[in-house]
């Protein structure tokens, strides 16, 4: 959950979140988003290669695709439109600007998010994924048919 007292910097798209609770549950939606991404594209990338390399062996390829669709669709429904995937957790405050906000902030331990484009990242993400479906699919049906 996130604080309603959070702090946005519109020019160095710099977002503070205090937390609500104890532990740190933005970074944590933040880390689970990230790794489905990566899993899908990782899993799709393989499949691709596995497909390409070894086609007479589907059952290479198969889970590797099953695995870059599920996680893409999760992702997808998930994540996709969430506002918190547009930002990644930046743990070097040296990085951040305005480095004297974190005096104003207290003793709290707030979450520093920094806004990044991801179009290209979800574009390669959902290429990836859909070339995986296709070899993938297209080894399946050959080695079944």
């Amino acid at each position: 959950m996130v604080d309603e007292a959070g702090d946005r910097d519109e020019s160095s798209n710099v977002a503070i979140i205090r937390e609500v609770y104890d532990s740190d549950e933005t970074s944590r939606w933040i880390a689970v988003g990230n790794c489905l991404h990566k899993t899908a594209a990782l899993s799709g990338l393989a499949a691709i290669v596995t497909g390409v390399l070894w086609g007479d062996r589907p059952y290479i390829c198969g889970p590797l695709g099953f695995t870059a669709i599920i996680t893409c669709g999760l992702y997808t429904v998930s994540w996709q439109f969430d506002p918190c995937c547009q930002y990644q957790v930046e743990t070097d405050t040296s990085k951040l600007p305005h480095v004297e906000l974190l005096a104003v902030l207290g003793p709290s331990s707030p979450t520093f998010l920094v806004r990044k484009d991801d179009t290209r990242r979800r574009i390669l993400h959902t290429t990836i994924t859909l070339a995986a479906l296709s070899i993938t699919a297209w080894r399946v049906y050959q080695a079944f048919k």
